[in-house]
């Protein structure tokens, strides 16, 4: 019988980290790097020992209604912010450095600076301000970085129903912005919108299609 070792993210950098003598540790993570429209969104989340909301994980292992009980509670229990970088930022400096863009810009939100932060992947921001560690995979290693992802996951999702609304016909509230076949077939059949991200391949081989027909 073969045992199977389930990981779960757990505290343990939190603690070398004030072991090490920081005292605001925060944990960062992004949401929305693969979509074809939308913002990428990043969160940061400073937890508290003893206010840690039960369940926390990689929010991609977790159920919608798991992260919406848990996106809550994380407010209620944690130092939270949210930022965003809009499709015309991430069409200006790439997807990497947009997402780079709204980490920098969820720390600075925070009512506390960060003293040290856990920043899910293999790379810190260029222009990151505060002592930090890339953790790659940090989302199902890290309950700071895991709480980012709830939050980040939650709130993007939320402005991609949003933007459904006003834009029906893509199922941005079921795909999220994601490349779907609903989604592809509306690009074809109603154009390309404001949210869209003009960069992404998709979008930009329609775009250019149109402009060589009216050409």
């Amino acid at each position: 019988m073969t045992l199977i070792a389930i990981v779960a993210p757990d505290f343990s950098r939190e603690e070398a980290a004030r072991a090490r003598g920081a005292s605001c540790i925060v944990g960062l993570d992004e949401a929305g790097r693969g979509p074809l429209c939308g913002p990428v969104t990043a969160a940061a989340v400073r937890l508290f020992p003893g206010r840690i909301p039960a369940g926390l994980n990689d929010s991609k292992k977790l159920t919608a209604g798991a992260r919406e009980r848990l996106f809550d509670e994380i407010l209620a229990n944690a130092e939270c912010a949210i930022a965003h970088a809009s499709a015309q930022e991430i069409d200006e400096l790439n997807i990497l450095r947009a997402s780079h863009l709204a980490m920098c810009r969820a720390a600075a939100a925070l009512p506390t600076p960060p003293c040290h932060a856990l920043i899910d992947g293999n790379m810190i921001p260029r222009d990151f301000g505060w002592p930090a560690e890339a953790v790659i995979g940090g989302d199902a290693l890290c309950l700071s970085i895991a709480a980012a992802s709830i939050l980040a996951k939650v709130a993007r999702d939320r402005i991609m129903v949003g933007l459904a609304q006003q834009h029906p016909g893509y199922g941005w509230e079921r795909n999220c912005g994601y490349p779907t076949k609903q989604h592809l077939e509306a690009l074809l059949n109603l154009g390309v919108t404001p949210h869209h991200r003009r960069s992404f391949k998709p979008v930009h081989n329609i775009l250019y299609q149109e402009v060589s027909i009216s050409a």
